[in-house]
């Protein structure tokens, strides 16, 4: 197949989270096994304007904002009529590639997760109310009819509610193999968080909360491994043994990672929740929030702990943990093997069955 995907960054996008290995991770298999993969995404400074990654061709036009114009007057001029699909990826604003492919071109659209909350957390006022009330669902309103693929059942869900009836699901992979057993950890009882530091992702949570287990626990400590607008803010409001690592390479991040007794992930919402299921690949479970996406990627007193979203809560679910070594033997073991399930490969596949299944391929 000839497939288009729009999507607002790529891989190589400094602000490239969960979504963009998604993508990329399936694109790349799609065009080993033979089909011709074209991603048309927003520029950033360094980046080529147009370039092969793992074999899948980047197309870098617009910025952060005018990638969504410039997407539809090139495919207009450029693109129209060489692809067989148009996976159309929604990042709270989406291209409405319904109104400009054409009604002879197959489109699905690919949402990880709904934007709903980060409207309040990412944006100003008047903007986050008419966001939250009004802009979300009328942009949505164009693709209710058309296949649409998510990452997990929370959004599936939150989906159907808004109207949508062909919703497929397609979990999350894994990079690279999880561990055969338990790797050894830290002596001291560590927590770690890992993710971008901006509000939507609420690292200041995972601050304030650690304050509370250290009194309970003097000895411990807390890792903090990402980048972002917040860092500052948080290094004025974080306590001893709290360590901020930046922005790690891979390698690095699972190793420290895999040293952790527990991740820590509080947020708004989420799709499903990458980084639970790469820690728990190296023997690490998640204590994490009660909402969307993590309550699909964390089983709740199985492969990890599930805790009201507020910062007193998820002390004190660190606490118990931290002080059950039962509870911790279980869990990780359960992490492990949960862990194992995924891949990449699986997610690609079932992701292609959809794209042929519409396509008649």
């Amino acid at each position: 197949m000839r497939i288009l995907i729009f999507n607002w960054r790529d891989i190589k996008n400094p602000s490239a989270g969960g979504a963009e290995v998604f993508t990329h991770e399936v694109a790349k298999r799609w065009v080993a096994w033979g089909h011709q993969v074209t991603l048309f995404t927003s520029a950033f400074p360094g980046g080529s304007e147009e370039e092969l990654v793992d074999g899948v061709r980047v197309l870098r036009k617009g910025g952060k904002y005018l990638v969504y114009q410039r997407a539809k007057s090139y495919y207009k001029n450029n693109l129209a009529g060489h692809f067989d699909i148009v996976v159309d990826e929604i990042n709270t604003r989406p291209f409405l590639t319904p109104t400009f492919v054409g009604d002879n071109q197959k489109v699905v659209a690919l949402i990880h997760q709904l934007a709903r909350e980060f409207w309040f957390y990412e944006t100003f006022f008047p903007l986050s109310f008419i966001g939250y009330h009004f802009l979300e669902s009328r942009w949505l309103r164009s693709y209710i009819n058309l296949p649409t693929i998510t990452v997990s059942s929370s959004t599936r869900s939150d989906l159907v509610k808004l109207g949508f009836n062909k919703v497929f699901v397609v979990p999350e992979g894994l990079s690279f193999k999880a561990l055969d057993e338990l790797p050894k950890k830290e002596d001291n009882p560590t927590l770690i968080f890992v993710g971008r530091l901006r509000k939507a992702k609420c690292p200041n949570h995972a601050v304030k909360a650690f304050k509370a287990v250290k009194e309970k626990i003097p000895n411990s400590q807390l890792w903090v491994v990402g980048d972002g607008y917040l860092k500052k803010e948080l290094e004025k409001m974080s306590v001893a043994d709290v360590e901020f690592f930046g922005r790690l390479p891979t390698a690095r991040k699972l190793q420290l990672m895999s040293q952790a007794h527990a991740i820590i992930v509080p947020g708004v919402r989420e799709g499903w929740g990458l980084v639970v299921t790469e820690a728990n690949a190296v023997g690490t479970p998640a204590i994490g929030y009660d909402i969307p996406g993590l309550r699909d990627s964390i089983k709740d007193r199985r492969t990890g702990l599930l805790c009201q979203p507020d910062p007193g809560s998820l002390a004190q679910a660190a606490i118990n943990f931290l002080t059950d070594k039962s509870l911790q033997e279980m869990l990780s073991n359960n992490a492990l093997k949960w862990a194992r399930q995924f891949s990449w490969v699986k997610s690609a596949k079932k992701f292609e069955e959809i794209l042929r299944e519409v396509t008649g391929n």
